[in-house]
């Protein structure tokens, strides 16, 4: 058994008995700023650990081949209505996509970007209308031709006012003429507007009335629009609320959705029960546009591989006229890749300074039509404004739109704050380059993007808590041991001078 005295001689900090020591004013001045000096550089080296240190590099995208990343987007068009706000996407391997709707909703919109309805549902798809036989044979009007004089009399008057707005070039249109007249003829006979009194078919024709078209948002012709006459229907301030329809197109259609409308309204009073309605009617009947507008949000999914985004007007039934059309637009938000959560946000905030501020090149920014540039100039202030193609000798028709290109870099950010190395965000970010083009058919809003084949990887180097820990002692001692020395030197220094001033040998 080792005695105690035996572990005392072991000891590497023998004690100096109290009474042998001597304190000294300068003495504890440099303890004082020893002690400061510790406190800096602890705070020094703790910030120091706690700081992210990154190492950046660029290596080959390691997407797997069947990779899809997500374009998510809030883009609004003041002059594109909800009925025919299309979103299509394409790519270079063939893909093609029209009308997405299962991922996209759809706002109508005031000229102020204000939502001015419930979401616009597309319902069936137009391309399932039944238009009748098709014929060439001269069918005699038997609709009312109407015009802006007359337009609100006889709205006011009969309690169903259903109106055909078309286009004499439109081929739609032109289907459409034959069943409309014999239907309305049908309707005359059937529902005398002088006998009867409920119902009357009318026909307006855009071309020469495109002021009367233009107050109830007329975009594709032909449009079949129901204005009803009654305070029970009374919507936004007054104005009678009309609704579209989108039914089949066929005579018997159509002379079937009016029976439909005119059976709920009393022949003498006029009143009307909208219980007697069929709902395989209503189906077919949506509320029209009171605005103009059309506010476009989602996401779509596309392939790591060039491509395009397009917003436009798509309709399988209806025809535009593209010297009206106006595509102008304001980027509320254009990102690719996943949306970062709010809890993401906060892991991920000791990053941000190490990641790019280009995951949202677009966002805040309006591309709005200058009408002084032409119909469909659609211009921003940091765009320079290219003048329209004109020819004296030959009479074209140009629309000019706007295309944005994209650059895509996938930026992926690996930490090792756990035993094992794992993604904790990735990012995409894009340059956008935004231009003026001249087309022949239908301006449209175009994104196209491109994905680079390298991406950026920032890896976060944390680190060790035992270095950490090695440093702060290194500190300590170190400063512990050079303040001692420095105690040393001056008071040693103090007693040679004060030798010396009394005259002594040493």
């Amino acid at each position: 058994m080792v005695s105690p005295t035996k572990l005392k001689s072991m000891d590497f900090y023998r004690k100096i008995p109290r009474d042998l020591t001597e304190a000294s004013l300068s003495g504890a001045g440099l303890s004082i700023v020893a002690a400061l000096v510790m406190m800096l550089l602890f705070g020094m080296e703790l910030s120091s650990y706690l700081a992210v240190n990154t190492t950046t590099t660029v290596v080959v995208d390691k997407s797997a081949d069947g990779d899809f990343l997500r374009i998510h987007f809030n883009i609004s068009f003041p002059a594109l209505s909800c009925e025919f706000a299309s979103v299509d996407v394409s790519d270079v391997l063939g893909t093609n996509r029209l009308n997405i709707t299962k991922t996209i909703r759809k706002f109508p919109i005031d000229p102020h970007l204000k939502t001015t309805g419930e979401e616009f549902h597309s319902g069936h798809g137009s391309h399932d209308i039944n238009h009748g036989e098709e014929t060439k044979e001269e069918i005699p009007d038997g609709s009312i031709p109407l015009v802006s004089s007359s337009f609100d009399s006889f709205s006011k008057h009969f309690p169903l006012l259903i109106v055909n707005f078309n286009a004499p070039w439109c081929y739609w249109s032109n289907r459409l003429k034959p069943s409309w007249e014999k239907a309305a003829s049908i309707i005359y006979h059937k529902y005398n507007p002088e006998t009867d009194g409920r119902v009357l078919l009318g026909s307006v024709d855009c071309t020469e009335e495109a002021e009367l078209c233009k107050r109830n948002h007329i975009q594709g012709y032909p449009s079949i629009r129901i204005f009803r006459k009654g305070s029970d229907l009374k919507e936004d301030h007054g104005h009678h609320e009309h609704e579209s329809y989108y039914g089949d197109r066929d005579t018997d259609s159509i002379v079937k959705m009016v029976d439909e409308l005119v059976a709920p309204i009393h022949p003498e009073t006029h009143k009307l029960d909208l219980d007697g309605i069929s709902n395989k009617t209503l189906k077919h009947l949506k509320k029209a546009p009171v605005t103009g507008g059309c506010r476009v949000e989602g996401y779509v999914r596309v392939k790591k591989v060039p491509g395009n985004l397009i917003i436009s007007a798509h309709s399988g039934a209806h025809s535009f006229d593209s010297s009206k059309m106006n595509m102008s637009h304001v980027v509320s938000h254009l990102s690719f890749g996943r949306m970062f959560s709010p809890r993401l946000l906060t892991d991920m905030r000791r990053l941000l300074p190490y990641i790019g501020q280009s995951h949202d090149k677009l966002n805040e920014k309006a591309f709005i039509n200058q009408h002084e540039f032409g119909a469909n100039v659609t211009v921003s202030p940091s765009i320079p404004i290219l003048e329209t193609f004109t020819d004296p000798y030959l009479i074209v028709s140009y629309t000019v739109q706007i295309e944005h290109y994209l650059q895509v870099v996938k930026t992926e950010v690996i930490t090792r704050r756990t035993a094992q190395e794992h993604s904790l965000v990735e990012e995409y970010e894009y340059t956008a380059h935004s231009s003026i083009a001249q087309t022949y058919y239908l301006p449209v809003a175009k994104f196209h993007f491109e994905l680079s084949p390298m991406q950026i990887m920032i890896t976060e180097n944390p680190k060790s808590f035992s270095h950490f820990i090695t440093n702060l002692c290194a500190i300590i001692g170190g400063v512990f041991t050079v303040a001692g020395i420095l105690d040393s030197i001056f008071h040693n220094t103090i007693r040679l001078v004060k030798k010396v001033e009394l005259g002594k040998n040493f």
